[in-house]
């Protein structure tokens, strides 16, 4: 039998067949929603909505008044993440077939040739840009970090490369509220920025959990996740870490209101109750998945909470 090869970006067995063909029929829909990583655009959506509601909110602007920039900030924001997701496809197309939950990208099928993948994704930079600077130049140039953080710091150089890829890649990860209230104000204050530390500092757990589901995954793709290098017992470790400090974070944002302040002490005390508690399974794989679980609703109540306390 001959070994698979490469073609137009899909893998191919010894009768230039895709290796995967018979995995996942899809349409052009489906396949054009996993390119742009649809899921991590629609959260990412969320957190900017919340930057850049909480900016209207005070600095004492109308939301109906202002729906220009609540249009652009949320499409451009979208545009340039869903962009920087289509190039992230395309830098790993040769290690995505080895990964049993990305071997169905596209880019790995053959349906859509890398070419086209990589000139969409430049497009949608280039228009979701355009978009954030016709609200303030600093959004705009919040937004290139952010690409630049994603596609170059952390696709191409640290991913592969260092144990520490994942903590590289919340940098970008961390900037959509940045942007949403740099849309609205360009004068970022705390609140902005505790905004930023709290998707900055949420990512580590929630991908490193990640991470001990998909560890011989990972280690089959050389990718040198913290499970893979170091093992569970040290990637628990971190992860309780990493949630520890998230508690300090609530009370840099007491303007929000004391019912705030409880709800989000309470996410951060349950999160690590929840790893505590879970421990007693003496399963990791289990364990990681409560973690993971929780670390998602974890994200959507607080950032929902933030936009429901402002309202009342």
């Amino acid at each position: 039998m001959s070994s698979p090869k490469a073609y137009n970006g899909a893998v191919m067995d010894g009768n230039q067949q895709p290796l995967n063909a018979g995995v996942g029929e899809t349409s052009v829909v489906k396949d054009f929603l996993a390119l742009i990583k649809v899921g991590i655009v629609n959260s990412n959506a969320i957190t900017t909505f919340t930057g850049l509601w909480l900016a209207l909110h005070f600095s004492g602007m109308r939301f109906l008044g202002n729906l220009d920039i609540v249009f652009l900030a949320l499409i451009g924001s979208s545009l340039i993440i869903a962009g920087s997701c289509s190039l992230n496809n395309y830098i790993d197309r040769d290690i995505d077939p080895l990964m049993e939950r990305t071997k169905g990208r596209p880019t790995v099928t053959g349906k859509i040739q890398p070419v086209k993948v990589a000139f969409l994704g430049f497009l949608f930079i280039g228009i979701g840009s355009v978009l954030l600077f016709m609200t303030t130049i600093t959004a705009g140039i919040i937004g290139l970090i952010g690409v630049f953080s994603y596609v170059v710091l952390y696709s191409m150089w640290s991913k592969r490369l260092y144990v520490s890829n994942t903590i590289v890649g919340s940098i970008s990860g961390a900037v959509p509220p940045l942007i949403g209230w740099a849309a609205v104000d360009a004068n970022l204050s705390m609140m902005a920025w505790v905004l930023f530390l709290i998707m900055f500092i949420w990512q580590p757990p929630h991908f490193y959990a990640l991470a001990m589901r998909r560890a011989e995954e990972y280690r089959a793709a050389s990718i040198p996740m913290l499970p893979v290098v170091k093992g569970f017992a040290r990637t628990k470790k971190s992860i309780i870490l990493w949630i520890t400090a998230l508690l300090p974070l609530p009370f840099l944002l007491l303007e929000l209101g004391l019912p705030f302040l409880i709800l989000a002490s309470a996410l951060n005390i349950g999160w690590l109750f929840l790893g505590f508690y879970a421990r007693k399974f003496k399963d990791d794989i289990k364990w990681a998945k409560l973690m993971f679980v929780y670390s998602l609703q974890y994200l959507t109540i607080l950032f929902v909470a933030m936009v429901i306390v402002t309202l009342i």
